[in-house]
């Protein structure tokens, strides 16, 4: 019924991992109106180079993890292009390029997965210290996050980050004032996805190999944790949103490790989804709920 040490780190190191899912969904979702369905292909892609990377060419983990991030960047771009370009639907487009990275991930590894056991990872850095690996993992992704919260708070008050901002809020005004709304979505969806394979880098190390079929349902956990920290944490600033994006990618890891641990609930490993769906959708509810309740009260105080 109750987690031990190593389940509560191994939460919050995923949860932090997840983090950056939820980063990109708020960059694609929420600042820029952009429904990507990219991240499905681009976190197994941010996997599949770095494992090819580290196992079959001997790069150092930290630049295979950069080259990582930079493929979620090239699958990013080229959904925002289909879309700029060629007006392909967003959705539509992302659905492609997820579909078209399955096979791309299956040829970059050569098969359906590639092992990293016995390879060396960013994590390799805590070999023969006194204190766990288990124990100082955490702490690393933590930093890594959090040094990623910041450039993107700091990267969304510049003058990019604003012409990125108001294409998202008022494309036909802020085209009017003379921003390039198709180069902000280029650079805001590859900026996205570059995060998601990162994501998706850190995840393999963790688990010590990548797989085709690690993607699926990510889409889901970066929307279910924007929506849960941002249904919980005020987000009337950037760096109160990106807060209550890492925070809500920890509340949802909890929420679903207490759930499966819960032995009178009965759920297994195999209803992950099923618990992520029931979370967002009992979220969304309660959202409706209050702003009802909300409107209801401004009602009845105005009369």
């Amino acid at each position: 019924m109750f987690m031990s040490l190593y389940e509560i780190l191994g939460t919050v190191e995923i949860g932090l991992v997840f983090g950056l899912v939820a980063l990109g969904a708020f960059i694609s979702f929420r600042i820029l109106d952009f429904p990507d369905l990219t991240v499905e292909g681009s976190f197994p892609l941010g996997a599949a180079v770095l494992a090819t990377l580290i196992v079959g060419a001997g790069w150092n983990p930290w630049a295979a993890t950069l080259a990582a991030a930079g493929a979620g960047f090239c699958a990013g771009f080229t959904t925002a292009y289909l879309n700029v370009r060629f007006n392909v639907l967003h959705i539509l487009a992302g659905i492609l390029l997820a579909i078209s990275l399955y096979s791309i991930n299956l040829r970059i590894m050569g098969g359906p997965n590639k092992p990293l056991l016995g390879s060396a990872t960013v994590f390799s850095m805590f070999d023969g210290w006194s204190t766990p690996s288990y124990k100082l993992a955490p702490i690393l992704i933590l930093v890594l996050v959090v040094a990623i919260k910041f450039l993107l708070d700091l990267f969304l008050s510049t003058g990019i980050g604003l012409a990125m901002r108001a294409a998202g809020a008022n494309p036909a005004m802020a085209a009017a004032n003379g921003v390039d709304v198709g180069r902000m979505k280029l650079l805001g969806i590859g900026i996205a996805n570059a995060l998601t394979a990162l994501a998706g880098a850190l995840f393999a190390q963790i688990f010590g190999a990548a797989d085709a079929y690690m993607g699926i349902g990510v889409i889901i956990v970066g929307l279910a944790s924007v929506i849960v920290g941002m249904s919980i944490l005020p987000s009337r600033t950037v760096a109160q949103a990106t807060l209550a994006c890492i925070v809500g990618a920890l509340l949802y890891r909890f929420a679903v490790a207490l759930a499966l641990n819960a032995d009178f609930l009965g759920f297994k490993a195999s209803d992950v989804q099923f618990i992520t769906a029931a979370l967002v959708t009992l979220t969304l509810i309660g959202r409706s709920s209050r702003s009802g309740m909300g409107r209801l009260r401004r009602l009845i105080g105005s009369r």
